[in-house]
């Protein structure tokens, strides 16, 4: 009984702590980074850091992953695979327009580095990774590849990133006034941090997921390829899954099923610009 006691306080500053959070979301910079285009993605993002630190960070990592990759001698093998690729991404990223005015003129970079791994990510600036895995064990169309990087992109200009880290950094503040207002104790506070990256960062992180799957799905339609497809890859990613995965609750990306139920909705949104794109 006595633990239980002293764990009811605890529990009530750690919300008192993590409640904190909104309240420092509130004073912090709120911005919008892109427009909405059809699929109405133009939500207030929470933004304590400046783009241009966080593009100065991706061009640095870039630079050493294509190193590191080269000196193993698994970067850009595949030379077919390469300019299909780039034949893809130099589709989408004039479209990029419809979103952010700018992006158009990012130093946009795409590689592919030998791997079985079923990978893609876009950094912040647009620099593109492809894991040949990815192409190669799902055998994926063009109109598959462009939904990939129509997602991955999508990140990218919404700067999801950037946001992560801004996140982060209020909630750590919110933990940090709670443990000072109400005498937390590190195990205490460690639990707070625990329950942070458990229950609100993956949330976070399935929202973003969700809003990638739309811009990326309007990028990939601009650009003349099915956006069907959507469904179509998604089917493949769960046939090639293996073993369990956790709960959606826990987990930092939604549920398969309902990435494909949200594709199917917006697909009559998208199908005027490829049905116009392929008219072009």
């Amino acid at each position: 009984m006595r633990i239980l006691k002293r764990t009811a306080p605890a529990t009530r500053r750690l919300l008192l702590a993590l409640i904190s959070l909104p309240l420092l979301t509130a004073l912090g910079g709120c911005e919008t980074t892109t427009s909405s285009g059809a699929v109405g993605a133009d939500r207030k993002q929470l933004m304590l850091v400046s783009s241009q630190e966080l593009d100065q960070m991706a061009a640095q990592g870039y630079a050493k992953l294509l190193a590191e990759a080269s000196a193993k001698g698994v970067l850009n093998q595949d030379r077919a695979m390469l300019q299909r690729v780039r034949v893809i991404a130099g589709r989408i990223e004039p479209q990029t327009r419809a979103f952010r005015a700018d992006a158009p003129g990012w130093k946009w970079e795409v590689n592919i580095t030998t791997s079985d791994s079923l990978n893609a990510f876009c950094m912040p600036g647009g620099k593109i990774m492809v894991y040949s895995g990815l192409i190669n064990q799902l055998k994926l169309s063009d109109d598959e590849i462009a939904i990939v990087l129509g997602h991955e992109i999508a990140h990218a200009l919404r700067e999801h990133s950037r946001e992560q880290v801004s996140q982060a950094m209020a909630a750590q503040t919110a933990i940090g006034i709670g443990a000072a207002l109400f005498g937390l104790g590190e195990g205490t506070a460690g639990l707070a941090n625990a329950g942070y990256e458990a229950l609100i960062a993956t949330r976070f992180s399935r929202n973003d997921e969700s809003e990638a799957d739309r811009i990326g799905l309007e990028l990939t339609a601009r650009a003349g390829y099915d956006p069907r497809a959507g469904v179509t890859l998604w089917q493949k990613m769960i046939n090639s899954s293996q073993g369990g995965r956790p709960p959606e609750f826990l987990s930092s990306h939604p549920a398969e099923s309902i990435r494909v139920q949200q594709i199917q909705s917006l697909i009559p949104t998208v199908m005027p610009f490829y049905e116009a794109a392929r008219r072009r």
